[in-house]
This record gives structure tokens, sequence and C-alpha cells, in this order.
């Protein structure tokens, strides 16, 4: 039953199917699957397959658009059961994906937990200037700066912004964590990051210790 709420959950997002998407979410409900896991088992699940026939060129924009779409209907469903225990207080995150990057399923499942744990995220989106990282936290006095990459060839960028905040002498303001398939602890050190999550739902125990230091 539960391998079935995946799958469809997953053939709803390739197929672009709303009305589907939302249908197979309360069916996750109904059947007491945590709502993390088929988030991660059906819906991310679809959303890698529409990435991959993008970059097939099988697919298009108005494709990944309604894939998009359905994920998030889907998601308003699934989101209030995410078992997520409660930020103590109020943590501002600037979250973005880095300047040359638009794979953003993992961002977006990361403002998802984030939010759930009661979090304020400022999402700036995909192929963010890197300057906009520094920008954005000075505007909204955030605690947090939160980057992702997907490729090797923009996991630089996430160096030059820790680079501007110290040029900007911001860098004691504000802690930054990265995060993406390429990326690990080690690169995180040598760039001069705070912190590395390995994927959502690390990313919100990690932001809480980090701001509790």
């Amino acid at each position: 039953m539960k391998e079935e709420i995946f799958k469809n959950l997953a053939k709803c997002v390739v197929d672009g199917d709303e009305e589907g998407a939302r249908k197979w979410a309360e069916e996750a409900i109904k059947a007491g699957i945590d709502a993390y896991e088929a988030i991660m088992n059906g819906l991310a699940e679809g959303m890698k397959v529409v990435s991959e026939l993008y970059e097939k060129g099988e697919y298009y924009v108005p494709e990944v658009l309604l894939s998009a779409s359905a994920m998030t209907a889907a998601v308003e469903i699934l989101k209030p059961y995410i078992k997520v225990e409660k930020a103590e207080k109020p943590i501002t995150i600037v979250l973005g994906v880095v300047e040359g990057d638009i794979h953003d399923i993992g961002k977006n499942l990361v403002k998802i937990m984030l939010e759930s744990a009661g979090f304020k995220v400022i999402d700036l989106g995909r192929d963010v200037p890197l300057s906009k990282f520094v920008e954005e936290a000075k505007k909204h006095n955030a605690d947090v700066i939160a980057m992702s990459a997907l490729m090797t060839t923009t996991m630089p960028g996430m160096k030059k912004v820790i680079e501007l905040l110290i040029k900007e002498g911001y860098r004691d303001k504000v802690k930054t964590i990265i995060g993406g398939a390429p990326t690990s602890l080690d690169y995180a050190k040598s760039i001069g990051a705070d912190a590395w999550a390995k994927d959502a739902s690390a990313a919100v125990g990690v932001i809480k210790n980090l701001v509790a230091k």
C-alpha cells in the first residue's frame, strides 16, 4: 500500500496532475504514512524524473511548471502533518540556490521543513546573484544564510558569498550553512562555512544548533 501511494504521488508529479497529486496526498494521510516520507519517497522522486526528462530535452519549461504545481498542491496537504520540533525562538533564514544553478528541488524541500519548524524563510529562489545573499541578510537582519548547489561548477559561488560577508564586515553577524548533492562537511569547512546539512530533514536540527551557539 505504502509503495503504491509513493508510486502514484511520483506519477502525478511526472504527469503534472494536480488533482491526482492532492488525492494521493490525502490517501497517504489516511494510511498513516509519515508526511515527510511521502514528500521524499513520492513527490521528490517524481521531480527527479522530471529533472532528468528536462535535461534530456524531453520536457520543456511548461511541463516542468505543471509538475511543480502538482508537487506544491500535494505538499500543501502534507505540510501540516510533518513532524518537526518547533523552534523556540523565531529564526530568520535567507535561503537560495547559488548563481548559475537552477536545480531547486532540494532547496524547496529544505524550505518546507524549515517553515514547518516555525522558521521565517526568505526564499530567494534559484540562480541567485551572490551579492543578493548578503543584501537580503542585511535587509532582514537574518540569523542564517543557507545556500545550495547541485552542480560542482556553481559550488565556488558559496565561497564567494562568505568572502563578500568578510569584505563587508558582516561575517560575524550571520551564520552560514551549505547543502546540495555535491557538497560535504569537508567542503563546508574548506570555504569557511559554519555548517553543512546532508539533506532537508537534517537542516532543521543543524540550524537550531547553529543559532544556539
